[in-house]
């Protein structure tokens, strides 16, 4: 069997190389005459496996079965056409969800930083409560924060009402979180159609409403927030404070709009190790289930060791900063937010957006870093241990 895999998944030889022979192609360059030979193709959020790509495969005599998405979001799959051709096709729920609560909290945190403000004393609201939103609701809950959040699609589908799932907070409508939010966190797939369709979700009115001083982060799809009226608005009255990961037009995004933002980021803020060898192994195991072999591989076969596994704290920070410390040791969003501009410098930014993505640096998550509290410091267990890290009392 041989298996198409994107140049940027990582362990797929490790993995699917299990299954049959691997061949990595850059994922902006897989095409029908890609597949000609291929049983599998795995692919990224950057491919787009549409109908003609799927019929053309076909017509050129491809053997083409199975088509896996290492990622939450399908929207770049035309799942109908596959169906039709009779291709089997599994994407990876939730499997860089931890890693995109990490790159919102340490978004925040680098934030109120800079502007002097404490995250404690801010309401967020979620808009979005699926793998990432529900899991982000969940950790900032436990760090105290006030949250609101909005999800319709969910509510109508679980008739959810006052209380939210696992006692958190209650469901509102979007427009209640514009005018009772300080900060604004977008986790929506991209819905073109129908009652809950989220392209332009925020649209030129909604941006318009956003009271001065608000935080909009966008970390779901870039096509949710209208990216012309929001240059528009940091441009005209300058007084909102945007955070961007996702873009209209990726990778050629509005690089007026990148420089207007306060952290601009090339789509990586699931781009943990820990994220991407989830999406590896959970097509792994779909791909062998759908050709009947037996998946081995373990998620603790294929982790290495973080290469900062225990951190320890005494006294003489503020909670904040011993947070912010923790966080850093991380994942720093500066880095990735100077990466993206230098890039663009040097190479225009399409192709700057682009290899900041193939070049990432190792990243891993906040869970896979100990924290030990000394006594004089053990009173940030619980601030600690609700933003996702693991605590001990040293």
């Amino acid at each position: 069997m041989k298996i198409v895999v994107d140049a940027n998944v990582p362990a797929a030889e490790a993995c699917l190389g299990e299954l049959g022979e691997v061949v990595r192609v850059p994922g902006r360059e897989i095409e029908a005459a890609t597949v000609r030979d291929a049983d599998a193709l795995v692919v990224r959020s950057i491919t787009q496996v549409d109908a003609s790509l799927i019929a053309e495969a076909r017509a050129i005599g491809s053997p083409l079965r199975f088509v896996g998405t290492c990622t939450i979001g399908t929207d770049h799959v035309d799942e109908q056409a596959l169906a039709d051709h009779g291709i089997g096709f599994s994407s990876a729920p939730g499997c860089n969800a931890e890693a995109v609560v990490d790159y919102v909290l340490a978004s925040l945190s680098t934030l109120a930083e800079r502007q002097g403000w404490r995250l404690a004393e801010r309401r967020v609201g979620i808009v979005g409560v699926g793998n990432v939103g529900g899991r982000l609701l969940g950790r900032l809950t436990a760090m105290s924060i006030d949250c609101l959040a909005c999800d319709p699609p969910r509510v109508e589908a679980e008739s959810i009402e006052a209380e939210g799932p696992e006692g958190l907070p209650g469901f509102h409508d979007l427009d209640t979180l514009i005018d009772e939010c300080d900060v604004l966190c977008l986790h929506t797939p991209l819905v073109r159609e129908g009652p809950h369709a989220t392209h332009h979700l925020l649209d030129a009115q909604r941006i318009a409403a956003l009271a001065p001083g608000t935080v909009l982060l966008n970390a779901g799809r870039g096509d949710c927030v209208d990216g012309r009226a929001l240059r528009q608005r940091l441009a005209g009255q300058g007084d909102l404070t945007a955070v961007l990961d996702v873009w209209e037009h990726e990778p050629a995004i509005d690089a007026a709009l990148a420089d207007l933002a306060e952290i601009a980021t090339p789509h990586v803020a699931g781009y943990s190790l820990d994220g991407k060898l989830r999406g590896t192994h959970q097509i792994y195991r779909a791909l062998a289930h759908h050709v009947g072999l037996p998946a081995r591989l373990t998620m603790d076969d294929l982790a290495p060791p973080p290469p900062v596994a225990r951190l320890v704290l005494d006294s003489g920070l503020s909670p904040e900063e011993a947070l912010r410390l923790c966080m850093r040791v991380v994942h720093d969003t500066r880095r990735d937010h100077d990466s993206l501009h230098r890039e663009a410098r040097r190479q225009g930014m399409a192709k700057g957006f682009d290899d900041c993505r193939a070049r990432y640096p190792l990243r891993r998550e906040f869970a896979t870093l100990e924290i030990g509290l000394r006594e004089g410091a053990r009173e940030w267990a619980a601030l600690l241990a609700g933003a996702g890290f693991r605590v001990d009392m040293a």
